[in-house]
């Protein structure tokens, strides 16, 4: 399999920062640095800094309600990033992201089989936005959301926009492009002052304080393999 891959399977951290782990050559394989493209085997004697690569115990699946100002990154050197203000005593990362200014739902885990599953875009799993902007908007801005919208090269796919009041909308994606719903809205000329994520799939922020963080319920864990299946 591809070391990215391997690593993930470890529980260490999640194919996107096993790359940055590559490009920084922390990685050999054999005693050989290795790179994006290596494949390793089972039998293969792979270390970290010199050092064997722990393993993990348990699978861990968390739910934050992220704050406004924590960043996601498991780079600790970042000020405000997201392992710090954890503070969780296991290796855990996110599982997708939410930008510094954007509060709400966040799925932190160890199991990195999951992480693509989630991701994909052809899996089409929702996320649930509340957004709120700076000025009243009317019915045919929503349609115009809805409908797919001309960022980053690509048209974004179609998806469900309700209104909630006179300057807030309901979204719910099935992608996850960079700063999605504040360069789809900037494209009609709205700011997003408030933006909040309340769903991952079956998972709400329902009963989770702001900036508290829980355990998924065996119920949840459950339904949500089920869905990745």
């Amino acid at each position: 399999m591809r070391i990215q891959l391997y690593i993930s399977k470890t529980g260490y951290c999640s194919r996107r920062e096993t790359e940055r782990l590559l490009v920084a050559g922390r990685l050999t394989v054999n005693g050989k640095v290795a790179t994006k493209d290596s494949f390793v085997e089972p039998s293969d004697c792979i270390l970290l800094d010199g050092q064997p690569i722990p393993m993990k115990e348990r699978n861990i699946y968390l739910l934050l309600n992220k704050p406004t100002g924590i960043i996601c990154t498991a780079q600790r050197q970042v000020k405000n990033n997201l392992i710090n203000y954890m503070n969780y005593p296991e290796r855990i990362f996110a599982v997708g992201r939410l930008d510094k200014e954007s509060q709400g739902l966040l799925l932190l885990t160890n199991d990195g089989d999951i992480v693509n599953k989630l991701m994909r875009v052809e899996n089409g799993h929702e996320k649930e936005y509340v957004v709120t902007v700076d000025r009243a908007f009317p019915d045919s801005f929503m349609e115009s959301m809805a409908s797919g919208v001309e960022i980053l090269d690509q048209v974004t796919k179609s998806c469900k926009v309700t209104r909630v009041d006179d300057q807030t909308f309901k979204i719910v994606l099935t992608q996850g492009l960079n700063r999605q719903i504040r360069r789809m809205t900037k494209v009609f000329g709205y700011y997003v002052t408030r933006l909040e994520r309340v769903r991952i799939m079956n998972l709400t922020l329902s009963g989770l304080p702001y900036g508290q963080w829980r355990e998924l319920t065996g119920e949840e864990i459950n339904v949500l393999m089920k869905s990745l299946r």
